[in-house]
């Protein structure tokens, strides 16, 4: 018998399989008619154009000064071997670095793959893609910039960014290679409208498909979360007073909108923090106590509240620390 219902139905089963190392199905249940597509196209479109990947984004070689040079006893030439070198899949090892610059040398007769390119900074994913063809007698020196980043990002744009010695590679940070969804029926209490999706989702190594999904999520939060802020109607009075001003409105919102690392957001939530205006409270000496935060996260911390106009430590006009604290409290 149907109910005149005054809120949605909330889903309250999930179940994730592994399928393969780089395959996963995740499915969500029971929605109420017409929301399983409603969340299940933008997850995916997150997931194809927003997923965390690695890629080499400039190569420098030793005596080499264009693309289109040749190098002495290499069997291809540059324009090729950075042909061959962007078909890698790259993974840096430490996670919070997001660029990294590794440097290789090999001489003498050898035919160099993937694999020799494996070291204690990086990881290749498909060792057995061929480079080059080094004759006994020649040598070869160069250097990759590796960068972490997300979608596509051409030569052109990543000319502007790297140094002039570097020759700049169409990057490909995308790590997903497919997903797919399905939306099927299940019965709740003799209602058989109800929803379940099913998420197929398949990477290409470089990051877990289960990963991918929680950087997906991760995003979707801090996207969704602009419209979480509570909305106020500011009145104006008839002395003509201005209404607030909405240079300390960012203050208010959740530490998810300035998309810190995952080491990063574990130490601030550790510590109970959820919002921005308690770090640009915090002073220095408070920050820095806090549990396992290294130099790095607090540089980061310290990096993105410059980003948005503030300082740690930063002196606050006493209306907006009333605000805050009330809103602490609740």
């Amino acid at each position: 018998m149907k109910t005149i219902k005054t809120f949605p139905f909330v889903p309250t089963n999930i179940d994730v399989q592994q399928i393969e190392p780089n395959k996963a199905r995740i499915s969500a249940y029971p929605f109420e008619t017409g929301y399983g597509i409603t969340i299940a196209h933008p997850i995916r479109r997150l997931l194809m154009s927003s997923s965390i990947g690695y890629a080499i984004v400039g190569v420098k070689i030793n005596g080499v000064t264009h693309e289109f040079d040749s190098i002495r006893g290499i069997t291809e030439d540059v324009s090729l071997f950075v042909i061959n070198l962007r078909k890698l899949q790259f993974v840096i090892k430490n996670t919070e670095q997001t660029q990294i610059v590794v440097n290789y040398s090999f001489s003498g007769e050898k035919v160099l793959f993937g694999s020799d390119l494996k070291n204690d900074e990086v990881d290749v994913i498909n060792p057995d893609v061929y480079l080059a063809t080094i004759n006994d007698d020649a040598k070869i020196e160069f250097s990759l910039i590796i960068n972490k980043g997300i979608g596509y990002v051409s030569s052109e744009d990543i000319r502007s960014i790297i140094l002039d010695t570097f020759i700049p590679v169409d990057a490909y940070f995308t790590p997903v290679k497919s997903v797919v969804y399905e939306i099927e029926n299940v019965l709740v209490k003799d209602d058989p409208t109800f929803e379940k999706v099913i998420f197929d989702i398949e990477t290409d190594g470089r990051i877990s498909a289960i990963d991918a999904f929680k950087n997906a999520m991760q995003i979707m939060d801090s996207q969704m979360s602009i419209f979480k802020s509570e909305l106020k109607i500011t009145s104006v009075s008839n002395n003509d007073t201005e209404p607030e001003s909405n240079e300390n409105k960012i203050l208010f919102q959740k530490l998810d909108v300035l998309n810190f690392s995952a080491r990063c957001s574990n130490c601030l939530d550790k510590k109970g923090l959820k919002y921005i205006g308690e770090l640009v409270l915090m002073e220095e000496s408070e920050l820095k106590s806090i549990k396992n935060l290294g130099k790095r996260s607090y540089d980061e911390i310290v990096d993105k509240v410059k980003e948005i106009g503030y300082q740690i430590g930063s002196k606050l006009p006493n209306n907006v620390k009333e605000m805050l604290y009330k809103k602490l409290n609740k």
